[in-house]
């Protein structure tokens, strides 16, 4: 599928970056060309020394911000595959400062497809999150607008080989600023702040990440928004998981946050398809015949009302499991 393949990952030095160019390297070693786009130089610096040019001399590093177009289409030049995971993540942080964040994530997303219109790439995936569904949070509310920008792409393609498809999905276990680790760093405290006891999340690990942004390239027609179906857990649970002998101090839920998280609301589901191992929230006015696609993916139409949401969910994790995650995917040396 990469092989032979040209491609550009925004935000390449983050955690989902770093993992996906290495399941890329693995999975497809004749890859033609990876650019990782990011704007730390310490962290592309650190990444090119696990990844010596001798070794992987296709492998290239851009400094740049989405936020500058010129510079983001300098760098897409005979690309073929754009994966958009740059963003400004933090929920307070966005509350605080939410001019930049629009400038991050929505308009650096208008700059991601004005450079796939203007260059000739051939396929777009752009990461999305649980909080663009029904936001209530600013850092919510950018990436549902980013999301509708690349459903949107695909109405301004015209004769151009090129499609535009959205993931959203979770927490990632471990990734920075996560539950997981932030707990792993407190229980030498011997107490846990704990926002709400009742507070649910999904969760996905980033390989898993990875394997929905690979099935999106692969399979994607053009503005499907993709949402797997994952298990939840209970952030206490969580805290039981990590700490078991410490403490939980109530500290209340923070600006923007969600006791639940959701993926997809009663209205989705009016154009929500089950196609087995992800959901598909279709676009409302496809480029293409929904049988055709029905067929192809053996998708089934979500019963009317349905809704996807981390606290009814039928699928959860206890704390057992989740020891055994952080020790496959965080720390094999983790004990309690």
């Amino acid at each position: 599928m990469l092989n032979g393949k040209r491609i550009l990952v925004t935000g390449g030095t983050g955690s989902f970056g770093k993992k996906f160019i290495e399941t890329v390297f693995k999975k497809y070693p004749d890859v033609k060309r990876v650019v990782v786009y990011s704007r730390d130089e310490l962290k592309q610096y650190e990444m090119a020394q696990q990844y010596p040019v001798d070794k992987y001399p296709q492998l290239r590093f851009f400094i740049g911000d989405v936020r500058d177009g010129e510079r983001l289409k300098r760098a897409c030049e005979r690309i073929d595959i754009i994966v958009h995971a740059a963003a400004l993540k933090h929920v307070p942080i966005a509350e605080y400062n939410p001019i930049e964040c629009i400038n991050t994530n929505i308009n650096g997303a208008e700059n991601i497809v004005n450079a796939a219109l203007d260059c000739g790439v051939q396929n777009v995936v752009a990461l999305s999150t649980d909080k663009a569904c029904a936001p209530i949070n600013l850092y919510g509310a950018t990436k549902l607008c980013s999301d509708k920008l690349f459903i949107a792409a695909n109405n301004m393609r015209g004769l151009r080989d090129l499609k535009f498809s959205v993931v959203r999905y979770g927490n990632v276990l471990g990734s920075r600023g996560s539950v997981v680790p932030f707990f792993m760093n407190k229980r030498k405290d011997g107490v846990l702040p704990i926002t709400h006891e009742g507070m649910t999340r999904f969760n996905i690990t980033l390989e898993e990440g990875v394997d929905m942004v690979l099935y999106a390239i692969e399979n994607a027609w053009g503005g499907e928004l993709f949402v797997p179906k994952i298990p939840s857990y209970r952030i206490l649970d969580v805290a039981k998981a990590v700490a078991p002998d410490c403490k939980t101090e109530l500290v209340g839920i923070r600006p923007g946050e969600k006791l639940h998280e959701e993926m997809i609301t009663e209205t989705d589901s009016m154009s929500t398809y089950d196609c087995g191992k992800y959901y598909v929230i279709a676009p409302a006015v496809p480029l293409w015949k929904m049988d055709d696609w029905s067929k192809k993916f053996n998708a089934k139409k979500v019963p009317e009302g349905f809704k996807y949401n981390s606290g009814e969910n039928t699928d959860w994790i206890a704390p057992e499991e989740i020891r055994s995650l952080i020790k496959k995917h965080i720390d094999p040396n983790f004990t309690v």
